[in-house]
Parts: structure tokens; sequence; C-alpha cells
């Protein structure tokens, strides 16, 4: 199998805050994996939280050899076994588009889409979240009625600006323009404890329906203690990395938010949602900022999430890649053979 890797420039429709930083644009870097004629894809976006540039992504991917295998699927079974590379030295964002691109492969060798390869035989169909950043009230509201319109059951709103009241009006006055939508609200960790334990219950006065990572991470002791007294359900995402972090939480916070460049793909997800099984812990599914390239691994598993957070590519100026659907509300698979996805328009520089 021959690798290829280009990197793509993906600009945001809109800057989008959250509590501890500002994003308008961030890099792709896509491999493109090679076998008799036929390419399977993945991709990997640079990301200043988890520490990966461009660059870096370039020098990680290159490093992954793939060439001593003579089919993707005994590459896959190398990945799911851990001997591609040591999970110590590989970013799970690295593990993650690797074996996105080997899954598409090996779709499209047996002209089934990825989700029946995972066991599915149904193609996922899901209700997707959509991120409202932190911003006016005034935009806040127009964007709400405008998803509303657009079909969207599932707003989340990001929250953790030093004036908590600012958050209370925004929930609220989204609330007002779209009183049908079901609501999430996303501090990033912004709050103390204290803070957490008066926000709470305004919140759920509001009608959110639960709260991501109110707390820093790093004490998931803290994360479960308020799990257990609060008045709307906590779901685990900057605490919940890994299958060990989600051995921890399971049973103890209401549900784990797990995207696939966080813990290292598909597989590793399928791992993380049968360990919470039958726990009292209900299944997110999460993303980066990302083309439809990058979130479509997840929606090839969003029937098995309890809430699907699936929007990465809709914030985007530009998608260059299409198949997933979403600007209704809803995420799908094409039924195309592999991911399902397709190249939009020709880019970009090569670098491998």
């Amino acid at each position: 199998m021959k690798a290829r890797l280009r990197v793509e420039r993906l600009e945001l429709a809109e800057p989008l805050r959250i509590s501890r930083s500002t994003m308008s644009a961030r890099e792709a870097v896509w491999l493109s994996v090679g076998h008799d004629g036929l390419h399977g894809h993945g991709e990997a976006v640079s990301s200043v939280y988890y520490g990966l540039d461009a660059d870096t992504l370039v020098r990680l991917l290159t490093a992954v050899d793939l060439s001593r295998f003579a089919e993707p699927e005994s590459a896959l079974e190398a990945l799911r076994a851990g001997e591609l590379a040591s999970p110590r030295a590989v970013p799970p964002a690295v593990t993650a588009a690797v074996e996105s691109a080997l899954l598409d492969l090996a779709g499209k060798r047996a002209g089934t889409p990825v989700h029946r390869l995972l066991g599915a035989a149904a193609p996922p169909v899901a209700a997707t979240a959509r991120t409202i950043g932190i911003t006016s009230p005034m935009h806040a509201a127009a964007q709400a009625r405008r998803l509303a319109a657009s079909g969207f059951q599932l707003i989340k709103v990001k929250a953790g600006t030093p004036d908590p009241e600012d958050d209370v009006e925004r929930v609220r006055v989204i609330r007002d323009a779209a009183p049908g939508v079901r609501l999430l609200l996303d501090p990033n960790g912004a709050w103390t404890r204290a803070q957490a334990t008066a926000l709470l219950p305004r919140f759920a006065g509001l009608g959110v329906e639960a709260v991501e990572q109110p707390l820093a991470p790093g004490d998931p002791e803290a994360l479960a203690a308020l799990a257990e007294r609060s008045p709307l359900p906590v779901i685990a995402d900057e605490d919940a990395v890994d299958l060990e972090d989600a051995r921890r939480l399971a049973g103890r916070v209401h549900g784990v938010n797990v995207k696939l460049a966080k813990c290292g793909g598909v597989h590793a997800a399928l791992r993380i949602a049968e360990l919470i099984e039958g726990s009292g812990t209900e299944l997110m599914l999460g993303c980066l900022t990302a083309s439809t390239l990058g979130l479509a691994p997840a929606v090839h598993l969003a029937d098995r999430a309890r809430w699907a957070d699936l929007d990465g590519h809709l914030l985007l100026a530009h998608d260059p890649w299409s198949g997933i659907g979403g600007a209704d509300g809803v995420v799908r698979t094409s039924g195309l053979p592999g991911l399902g996805v397709e190249e939009v328009r020709v880019a970009h520089e090569d670098v491998a």
C-alpha cells in the first residue's frame, strides 16, 4: 500500500468562541492510502489544545509504515492490536486518521459501507447538535431561529464567560427564540465547583437537557461528585479521553463525550461504548471542527449514541468533502462503499 498526504486550511464561516479560545480556522492533513487502484481517506486536524499543528501531524503520519502490509485488512488488524506504532508515541488523532483511511479502503474493496464492516445492518441516521458559540444575545437568538427553521432539534450552547450572567442570558434568549429545540450546555471546564453548584439549577430551570464538562479537567472525582447532586445530567468531555478514563467514570457521570480524535478512532470508541453499556453512563459522540471526511467515521457509529454532536463540518465556510449531510439537522451515511464521502474539489499541497 502507498500513502500520500495533503494539507488543507479549513476556514470557519465565522469565528467560534469558547471559554478558553477563539478559532477562525484550522489545518487539516488528509491521508490517502492506495491499493489496486482504490483509495481510502482519513483526516487529522490541528489542535492547540492537544498540541498538534500541521507539521507535527505530517511528521507523525509519515512515520506510520503501511508499506509492509499486503492488504488494508491486515493493516487494520495490526492497528487494532497496537502493532503499527506505540500508543505513547502516536497521538490518538493520528491513529484515528490512519484507521479511517484503512476502513474506507477496506469498505471500498468489499463494496460495502463502513457501518456494515462494524456490524450495523441499517445505515446510521442521527439528529446532530449544532453549536452556538459565545456571542451576543442578539446574534445567538438569530442563529437559534435559523437553526430551528432548518430542522435542528438540538442546539449546544457554549458557556464559560467571565460573567456567568452572560451565559444565562444567552441561554434564555436562545430558549425564547427556539422554544421547541433541546439544549445542551458546554462551559469547556470554565466553572469552579461553587459556580457550577449555583448555576446548574438555573440552567435546569431554562430547560437545558445536559451540561458538558462544567469543571476544569484533571479532577474526575470532583466531576463525579458534582454529577451525583446535579439537577441535570453531567457529561464528561475533557476528563474522558480514553478507555481508562471511561472506566473510572462509568456509572458516576451521566455521559461521556467520545471523540475519535481524542480516543484513537472507531474501534477505540466501540470499546468505550461497550464498557459503559448498562452502567447508567450514556454515550455522546462528539467531534472537532473538521471536514466531512473527518466527521464521517463517527457518523457510521451515530446510531449507538444517546447524543450526537457531529456538526464540525457545518461550521466551515466551505466543506471540501460531501456525503454525510447535516444541514437539515440530521447526519446520515450515504450508502456508498467505504466512508461514503467524495471530494468536492481538488486542492492542495502535496507533502509526501
